[in-house]
């Protein structure tokens, strides 16, 4: 599991508010101490993932190893077919999709993924 791509990437999203050490708000370059609780909410999974320090690591490495550098503790996902995507049904004769339809329509697509 990748947890951000990129350090700009995890810096816009603990900016956003979207980060959370031991459940306080995290700052970018906040340091962290071996135990602590991280959640981080994936925008665009729609859930939050958990881990916690295990290692505290001198330089940048590899993902394999920084991912042997904490404990992943996010909860599983429910088996596809509990997890059924809401159905999107226009009337007949409405017409084209407006902007915010289509929008919508898009999101149901994604998720139903």
């Amino acid at each position: 599991m990748r947890l951000y791509p990129s350090r700009s990437q995890a810096t816009a999203g603990v900016k956003a508010g979207h980060v959370r050490i031991n459940g306080d708000r995290a700052k970018p370059a906040q340091a962290v101490k071996i135990g602590d609780e991280v959640r981080i909410y994936n925008t665009h999974e729609k859930r939050e993932h958990v881990v916690v320090v295990k290692e505290l690591l001198a330089k940048r490495v590899g993902a394999t190893v920084a991912q042997a550098a904490y404990d992943d503790r996010t909860p599983a996902l429910p088996p596809k077919e509990e997890r059924a995507a809401p159905v999107f049904a226009r009337e007949r004769g409405t017409g084209r999709p407006t902007k915010r339809d289509r929008r919508l329509l898009d999101e149901l697509r994604r998720l139903g993924r």
